[in-house]
């Protein structure tokens, strides 16, 4: 003979002669591990070797777990940081100017973690040859220089910086930027195509400030620039990223590291381009000026592992409409 019973809204048939805990043990449940209601009752776990099964009972059985359905996404690949065949630790670049001091500059840069420095060149003081000396604070077998052509606004500008700069400390790995005018630094693409087919002709491997067009970033990569750095927005301005869906784009279709450079105003700025996917953020302003350089130069340093890693985890789809974290299926 059997009993009638319904079970999570399951009608089912069972022997006889069971009692809360048996019928448990026969369902193949460990009766410490979940909670019985027995005809809209709760049953003691104390009690679950006494009350006995009845004709008609009707059973909630319920545990925990995690809440929600997963949606399988295929993981990121997560490949190292390397540009023009060196690879690095840190993805933060960052640059040397607006501090109040070498001294400032050099403290900031060591909180930051940074492996490259964005260095200007300048002309000699001969009114006062013994002023202090970037290298004198900050060690270029230490750190690897980046010679830019920061205020450049032609090709024959930012050709002849840089060919002053390998001179000065034989180095060939640079970054150019061609400025198209005063008021937004803006880079010119097509003197900054120009310049960058002659350097790289010339054994220079080129790092390049460029717009937030996927087109001519690509271009770039084709003519053999090592690393595309788009801005984020106008140089100094401390706007963070205005234009996600282009970079998105370019990181999307490069082969060579992507790295936005300029218009970073704080840490949340510097996350949201790694989010992006970007390989790398390059700043200056942001640390330089903030009320305390050091300090701003540790939270960009973990700014930067943040985004990384959250780009890396994929984030969960934006929706219109909520989405309960507990699933509604086995619900009371």
């Amino acid at each position: 003979m059997a009993l009638t019973v319904t079970l999570n809204g399951e009608t089912r048939s069972i022997g006889t002669g069971l009692t809360v805990k048996s019928l448990l043990v026969s369902l193949g449940l460990d009766p410490a591990k979940i909670a019985v209601e027995r005809n809209l009752e709760i049953v003691p776990r104390s009690t679950y070797d006494s009350v006995a099964v009845a004709e008609g009972d009707r059973f909630e059985i319920v545990h925990f777990i995690g809440g929600g359905n997963a949606t399988v996404v295929p993981p990121v690949e997560d490949k190292p940081f390397v540009v023009a065949g060196r690879e690095y630790k840190s993805r933060l670049i960052v640059g040397t100017g607006k501090y109040k001091t070498y001294a400032e500059n050099a403290a900031a840069l060591e909180a930051s973690g940074a492996e490259i420095v964005t260095v200007a060149v300048r002309r000699v003081n001969l009114t006062d040859p013994n002023q202090p000396r970037l290298i004198d604070f900050i060690d270029p077998k230490k750190y690897t220089y980046l010679p830019n052509t920061a205020g450049c606004f032609t090709s024959d500008d930012a050709l002849r910086t840089l060919r002053l700069a390998r001179e000065a400390g034989g180095w060939t790995l640079v970054k150019l930027e061609v400025l198209g005018d005063q008021k937004t630094l803006y880079p010119n693409m097509p003197e900054t195509l120009k310049s960058a087919e002659v350097l790289i002709r010339e054994g220079f491997q080129v790092m390049v400030y460029c717009s937030d067009d996927p087109i001519q970033a690509k271009r770039l990569e084709e003519i053999g620039c090592c690393a595309i750095m788009p801005l984020g927005a106008p140089i100094g301005s401390g706007l963070g990223v205005q234009n996600p869906v282009g970079i998105r784009l370019i990181v999307e279709q490069a082969k060579v590291p992507v790295i936005v450079d300029a218009g970073v105003g704080t840490a949340s700025d510097a996350a949201i381009a790694m989010e992006l996917g970007c390989d790398g953020v390059l700043m200056n302003t942001a640390i330089a000026e903030a009320k305390d350089p050091v300090k701003m130069a540790q939270a960009m340093k973990h700014a930067v592992i943040a985004g990384r890693l959250s780009y890396l985890a994929g984030r969960m789809p934006k929706k219109r409409y909520a989405d309960p974290s507990s699933p509604l299926a086995g619900l009371i």
